[in-house]
């Protein structure tokens, strides 16, 4: 069944043999989304050519130097046409059911601006279960944001208004973009979570940038940046101001254990100032 209310977008570089399987996951939904959108952020292996290769007209790919997974995804929103959007990143896979599960759950809640589903973890092929800190909550969640991330972009669909609203993600941040972009929709939106399990997650590896250290470097940078918000409360700027100091001494740990010695003290500094 043609769907032509949904538009999606996967960002992806240098992974041609998991953006195949993304994007053969999208085209066997249920509900076929209006477009499919690839946009291929300076790949090296192939995979534009690949990507051609299948031959599918729902399938659009674009390419352009390599930005970075922010610029690549709002890349792809600034060229589509449907009211909403749903992201996939490119290691990822959707079951067959979802987009017609979230659609209808958006057409039935107008004044929700965005949902995501559970997920299944894969690590390096097998099943893993989730720790309870990653549960998914809904609603007002912007205090469950704080400490990690738990909005997964290829879980998540919102509506395109939203997305324009809210300015698309930060292309100045290396990584994190997902956690900078959810504390700041989860001030003005509920963020709603559907029960079933409707994407998989494959992890384990070395090129994903969860894997790297050093990323709490940019959850400060993007807890720095959400203290500037008007929406801001006193009482969530105190949460966050706390979350700023217990994320810089864990920068800081991990610097000195690394023989770091300027970056431990520059973010010892930064929460000794925080009192």
């Amino acid at each position: 069944m043609r769907d032509p209310s949904v538009s999606v977008i996967i960002p992806t570089f240098n992974r041609r043999e998991f953006v195949l399987e993304a994007v053969r996951s999208v085209l066997e939904q249920t509900f076929e989304p209006l477009e499919l959108i690839v946009v291929d952020d300076g790949s090296t292996d192939g995979t534009a050519d690949a990507l051609r290769g299948l031959g599918d007209r729902r399938l659009r790919v674009i390419e352009q130097k390599n930005r970075g997974v922010s610029a690549a995804r709002n890349a792809g929103v600034a060229v589509s046409r449907a009211p909403l959007v749903a992201f996939l990143d490119s290691d990822d896979l959707w079951l067959p059911q979802k987009l017609q599960v979230q659609t209808a759950y958006m057409d039935a809640n107008p004044d929700i601006s965005i949902c995501q589903t559970e997920e299944l973890w894969l690590r390096r092929g097998r099943r893993v279960n989730p720790k309870s800190k990653h549960r998914k909550r809904s609603g007002w969640i912007f205090e469950d944001c704080l400490p990690l991330c738990i909005v997964s972009p290829s879980a998540t669909m919102m509506r395109r208004l939203a997305f324009d609203a809210l300015g698309g993600f930060d292309e100045g941040l290396l990584a994190c973009e997902d956690y900078d972009l959810w504390l700041r929709a989860s001030l003005r939106y509920q963020i709603s979570t559907l029960s079933e399990p409707l994407i998989v997650k494959r992890g384990g590896r070395p090129d994903q940038l969860s894997a790297q250290w050093g990323l709490d470097m940019h959850r400060i940078a993007a807890l720095e940046k959400i203290m500037e918000d008007p929406l801001l409360s006193e009482e969530r700027r105190r949460l966050v101001l706390a979350e700023i100091k217990r994320r810089s001494r864990i920068v800081s740990a991990g610097a000195r254990k690394r023989l770091n010695t300027a970056l431990s003290r520059d973010y010892a500094s930064k929460a000794d100032l925080l009192g």
